[in-house]
């Protein structure tokens, strides 16, 4: 092709690209540009304000429900990341299985409502009480499945010999795990975690029919849900902005971290 001349593909999928991005993020960018807006009504601009996220700042229930999420994702995310990171070393340390892969990896794959019914199913059966603990165990339950994948990204690239030589050079399993393997693995884990947290911040399905009744379980995503059934307000878009944030600041992190992981 003669110099000075662009291929016409790449003019079209570059535009293509440009579409897509445009369609993913507009709707994003004018709802946190709205966030900002003087007006009571959502959709008219009257000028920039911050008095939205005053108002967000003085709402009980809104705080209410941010609390009970961040006690969730940590919970959750703490109960996950051991889990996950446990069963990814003992996944990996047998031999590669066809099936047991599928079962690993069943959470992620089928519906969110399907999960949600089935973990409402099964403490009803246990007639188990609903409330913040059974959202903590749910979401647990869903992210244990995450966490494993991304631990073990980075265990193919991990040399067991190290393994093998601490225990030869008489350091126990516990010892070894501490100061060998964890320190070795530690980005994935960090990225398991990370990712596992996001998705427990942003879950709204399975939080819903396991949190029982009442605004003591309620989550942000809940309350959200509460808000918006009479119309979108100010304070939703605000609020949606600082979700959207924290989860594209959480999803950034946990992709660095993953990196890392792979590269070592």
């Amino acid at each position: 092709m003669p110099s000075g001349r662009r291929d016409p593909a790449g003019l079209l999928l570059g535009a293509h690209l440009r579409l897509v991005y445009l369609f993913l993020y507009l709707p994003i960018a004018v709802l946190m540009v709205l966030s900002f807006n003087n007006a009571g009504m959502p959709t008219a601009w009257t000028g920039f304000s911050l008095r939205w996220y005053g108002a967000l700042a003085e709402s009980g229930p809104i705080l209410k429900a941010a609390l009970n999420t961040l006690i969730v994702a940590t919970l959750s995310t703490a109960i996950a990341t051991t889990l996950g990171t446990l069963l990814a070393l003992g996944v990996e340390r047998r031999r590669r299985s066809g099936l047991l892969d599928a079962l690993l990896f069943a959470p992620m794959i089928i519906p969110d409502i399907v999960l949600a019914i089935a973990l409402l199913s099964f403490f009803t059966l246990l007639q188990f009480t609903l409330g913040l603990h059974s959202i903590i165990l749910s979401h647990a339950v869903f992210n244990i499945a995450f966490v494993c994948a991304v631990v073990r990204t980075r265990l193919r690239h991990f040399d067991w010999s190290i393994v093998e030589a601490s225990i030869d050079l008489g350091a126990g399993e516990i010892t070894t795990f501490r100061r060998v393997t964890l320190p070795a693995i530690f980005p994935g884990v960090l990225a398991g975690a990370l990712l596992a947290f996001t998705l427990s911040v942003d879950e709204f399905i399975i939080a819903f029919f396991t949190a029982g009744a009442g605004q003591s379980s309620t989550t942000l995503p809940m309350q959200i849900y509460s808000m918006i059934r009479f119309g979108v307000t100010p304070e939703i878009n605000a609020m949606a902005t600082i979700v959207m944030l924290l989860s594209f600041t959480l999803v950034f992190l946990a992709q660095r971290a993953q990196r890392e992981a792979v590269t070592g």
